[in-house]
């Protein structure tokens, strides 16, 4: 699966970025709502090693997911614990997709 570049969530696009490392020691990737941006990080800002392919997108979507959900005014939004297993859930069934 490719990342987008941009990604329409309603009414609001988000511009997605692919950086070297994220800022936050430990994080992969943030959804920023001021500045309708997803980021998503290359490398792995604590080990220096490029994340494999698989786990950028599973970024992508747990980003796009918590997106989703401020979207949706949903109190889910901010709960770590379903995001990611919601995104993890999601990531594989479109990975595992052929057409």
């Amino acid at each position: 699966m490719k990342i987008p570049k941009t990604i329409t969530v309603g009414d609001t696009e988000y511009s997605v970025q692919q950086i070297k490392h994220m800022r936050r020691k430990g994080t992969m990737g943030r959804v920023d709502y001021n500045k309708n941006t997803i980021t998503v990080a290359t490398h792995s800002n604590v080990r220096g090693v490029r994340f494999k392919h698989e786990e950028r997108c599973d970024t992508f979507w747990h980003e796009l997911t918590h997106a989703i959900l401020k979207d949706m005014d949903s109190e889910l939004e901010a709960d770590e614990q379903f995001v990611t297993a919601f995104s993890e859930r999601l990531n594989q069934a479109v990975l595992s997709a052929r057409f």
